[in-house]
């Protein structure tokens, strides 16, 4: 009897542990196709139509690239920092495709406005630091005007692009970064330095066209004969040549080396990622 009582004791403080571990994971239902969902907003920041157009879209995104894409927002964090909810949340509901479960997952929490992007996989090889840094350059403008599912939008267009272009083996890294548009600033610069040149153009024709004007090799030659005459003369410092040689400075190895930096979830799974305030 005490045999069995010790085994059902056992099995009770076995399922209760279980069961302590799952309420305290974030956890997400399955859409109707039996899939995780891609967009969860617990914060409602989206309309009903503006989910239902993004979540499609991630969905596309995703099952062409097979890369996870993932949208989170939140009310709070729950008192643990937004890199690891974010690892945590994907870890513990399942995302990622293959072995080693490739995607990408976008967390914002309105409670302090925090963000993360976490990183798992081949998302870790398609989304180096520096490509994350110039994406989030992107969409941050849209999150702190409040305009969030602009910045969503514009976060999965990125991560097409920059999976695409990590496809061709040369993802977009510190030493290539996608080029941005011309901006009104640099089309009036160059206008400007356009117009330049071609004055300069014009004048020089209009220089050649006089052939009855030439120089002279010295001041005396523009002044009448014996029209003036020096009665002292001495001379002055006026200039000084200095040459200054700049002190080299000291590379930073981790801006300039590139590629990701990783970390290991509570899960033991390897993530990378950035984040930040907005």
């Amino acid at each position: 009897m005490r045999k069995k009582n010790r085994i059902f004791t056992v099995f009770l403080a076995a399922f209760l542990c279980i069961a302590f571990a799952v309420s305290i994971v974030p956890s997400v239902t399955a859409d109707a196709a039996g899939d995780l969902m891609r967009i969860v907003d617990w914060a409602d920041l989206l309309s009903d139509s503006e989910e239902t157009d993004l979540s499609d879209k991630l969905d596309e995104i995703s099952e062409r690239q097979q890369v996870d894409i993932v949208v989170v927002t939140l009310d709070s964090l729950d008192g643990v920092s937004s890199m690891e909810y974010a690892d945590d949340f994907y870890d513990y509901n399942g995302y990622g495709f293959g072995t080693e479960r490739d995607g990408i997952l976008f967390l914002i929490s309105m409670e302090e406005r925090d963000w993360y992007i976490s990183t798992s996989g081949y998302g870790i090889t398609a989304f180096t630091d520096a490509g994350l840094e110039y994406m989030s350059e992107e969409f941050l403008p849209y999150l702190s005007d409040g305009e969030y599912a602009e910045a969503f939008n514009i976060f999965a267009v990125q991560c097409d692009n920059y999976i695409t272009q990590a496809r061709t083996g040369n993802p977009y890294d510190a030493d290539n970064i996608p080029m941005e548009p011309f901006s009104p600033v640099y089309t009036l610069i160059i206008a400007i330095v356009t117009g330049f040149v071609v004055s300069l153009i014009v004048t020089g024709i209009m220089r050649l066209g006089l052939h009855s004007v030439y120089s002279q090799p010295a001041a005396d030659s523009y002044i009448k004969r014996d029209s003036l005459r020096l009665t002292k003369e001495y001379e002055l410092f006026l200039y000084k040549n200095v040459i200054r040689t700049e002190k080299p400075k000291e590379s930073n190895s981790s801006s300039s080396s590139g590629g990701s930096s990783t970390h290991t979830s509570s899960s033991g799974n390897t993530h990378g990622g950035r984040g930040g305030k907005f």
